[in-house]
């Protein structure tokens, strides 16, 4: 595969150079573009109810059956890898690559309320959906009065 990127000569790569340097000392991005190369992936939602916490993992274009979900002490880890969208050809030019394509690992801390005996999950249209149920003795209960 042939992978060509922008920019082709010497004065243009020290345009990049000097934009990659201002980015890096201003802290704010020189182009829209090199705002999706900071991304961590996969992009999670986290929420908690009084019964569950649930944990929401965006992963399209990734098989299911190739996800690997873990729970162990309090940290869940979701792993997996997401095949590339470039086609293998020789005859293909890249000039932009900015979809995330390999192997990817994310954790999160969890509070230790929760029970990993009652974990759901599901995939659907590229999104993970975790429901870990809390520890029934931990969660709120109403106290009647007498």
């Amino acid at each position: 595969m042939v992978t060509t990127l922008f920019p082709t000569n010497l004065f243009e790569e020290f345009d990049r150079l000097q934009r990659e340097l201002d980015r890096l000392w201003s802290g704010w991005p020189a182009a829209i573009r090199e705002t999706a190369l900071d991304v961590v992936y996969p992009a999670i939602n986290v929420g908690r109810t009084p019964e569950a916490v649930e944990v929401y993992a965006f992963v399209p274009g990734v098989d299911p059956a190739k996800l690997e979900v873990t729970l162990e002490q309090g940290v869940l880890t979701i792993a997996g890898e997401r095949p590339s969208s470039i086609p293998e050809n020789d005859q293909v030019t890249v000039y932009a690559n900015e979809r995330f394509a390999g192997r990817f690992k994310r954790t999160i801390s969890l509070s230790e309320d929760l029970d990993p005996d009652k974990v759901e999950a599901t995939y659907r249209d590229g999104v993970l959906r975790l429901r870990i149920a809390r520890k029934a003795h931990l969660q709120p209960r109403r106290i009647e009065i007498k």
